[in-house]
């Protein structure tokens, strides 16, 4: 059995963690160890099956698979954390070394294997020993009906505040492009404050809309920007504050690669 530690609240470790399954466990299910608050949406899981993080000392999994943080969220996650015989693996995301690394605990997870999923900074790559760079491949998806070509999609699973900044993101950017468009938000939920101007739409996955956007404009979190890597000339990112991820380093060498 594979096991699956994703800890995390929002949707973006789950997202990755799919792909991650599809691009390395291709066909075989997993559990799926979380706290995220989108584990009622079946779209989200597919296959795999979904348990609380505090069930993983009940499990014997032949395969651990921590991502993002090797210590857990909070530093919950040592060696002893391991199951017996479980075999380990790590799934490396640009973090802020600096505020995460003193969670670490005494007696940390030497993983049998590390997966680098993006560029890392010094500090945090040499944390890690040795490791390998990884692609990661999303599920296949159809593209939803109901989002016209050349809309301009808002794409963000986060709280009103945020996406009301994003909102105003496009909007500038239309403006200083002398255009007009179609706002689509895709998100989870349609927040209550929405302008009349915008539509929405749930689609997850969001991906298969992006060939036909003219522009999309998210936040700078991993997912976002793997996914856009195809389309970096029309990929509008607005970096937010976060606890550990770094969406500032990871829009900034997005755009030095042509975002």
């Amino acid at each position: 059995m594979i096991a699956c530690y994703v800890r995390g609240g929002g949707l973006g470790h789950l997202t990755r963690i799919r792909a991650y399954l599809h691009t390395c466990h291709p066909g075989e299910t997993a559990t799926i160890l979380t706290a995220s608050a989108f584990t009622a949406d079946p779209r989200v899981a597919g296959p795999h099956r979904l348990l609380p993080v505090e069930a993983l000392p009940s499990l014997r999994p032949s395969t651990l698979v921590v991502d993002a943080f090797p210590a857990g969220l909070d530093g919950e996650l040592s060696a002893a954390s391991v199951p017996p015989g479980a075999r380990t693996i790590h799934l490396a995301r640009l973090l802020r070394w600096d505020a995460y690394r003193r969670l670490l605990p005494a007696d940390p997870i030497v993983f049998d294997e590390t997966w680098l999923l993006e560029g890392l900074t010094a500090e945090h790559r040499a944390s890690l020993g040795p490791a390998a760079p990884l692609t990661l491949g999303d599920p296949p998806s159809a593209a939803p009906r109901g989002v016209s070509e050349g809309s301009w999609l808002v794409v963000h699973s986060g709280a009103w505040p945020e996406i009301q900044e994003l909102l105003g993101y496009a909007r500038d950017c239309a403006a200083a492009e002398g255009v007009r468009p179609r706002l689509v938000l895709v998100s989870p939920r349609r927040p209550g404050e929405l302008p009349a101007d915008v539509e929405h739409v749930d689609a997850y996955p969001a991906w298969p809309l992006f060939a036909a956007a003219a522009r999309v404009v998210t936040a700078a979190g991993f997912n976002a920007v793997r996914q856009m890597s195809r389309w970096r000339a029309k990929h509008l990112m607005l970096p937010f504050p976060r606890r550990f991820d770094d969406q500032f380093a990871r829009a900034a060498a997005a755009r030095a690669s042509g975002s």
